[in-house]
């Protein structure tokens, strides 16, 4: 995996996973995520769908080589995170393809993250057993 040449960047988050997204132009079409190919590091068919959606809305299938490095989160979230990566890299290569990718919401990120425990509580909002005696 020897890449150099010009390249456009962004990160792309998702809950507690952080991925950076290199698109580099003069690419084959391959897709690899922390040294791996997509297909050796993704563990279900749904999570490379969810990686190439912004390529194939666009039409960019195959037009490109993709670097992503991602740590955190749990396999979906990290998936959604390159996601989100591909999709702001894409806008930032061509600005036209904003509308489609906005339109599907892969440019907005989805700032759902977990509620925080408070004290006097067993969880976030799940209060102690009450005991009437």
């Amino acid at each position: 995996m020897n890449l150099s040449g010009k390249y456009h960047y962004a990160n792309g988050k998702r809950k507690a996973a952080v991925s950076r997204v290199r698109i580099y132009e003069d690419g084959k079409g391959e897709i690899y995520i922390n040294n791996q190919t997509a297909e050796e590091f993704t563990n279900t068919k749904e999570e490379l769908e969810k990686l190439t959606a912004p390529l194939k809305m666009t039409g960019n299938t195959g037009k490109y080589t993709i670097t992503i490095k991602i740590s955190g989160g749990g396999y979906m979230s990290q998936a959604e995170s390159a996601r989100h990566g591909i999709a702001k890299a894409l806008q930032e290569m061509d600005p036209t393809l904003r509308t489609t990718l906005k339109k599907a919401g892969f440019i907005t990120r989805d700032s759902r993250v977990k509620e925080r425990k408070k004290f006097g509580l067993k969880k976030a909002r799940r209060s102690p057993q009450f005991s009437k005696r």
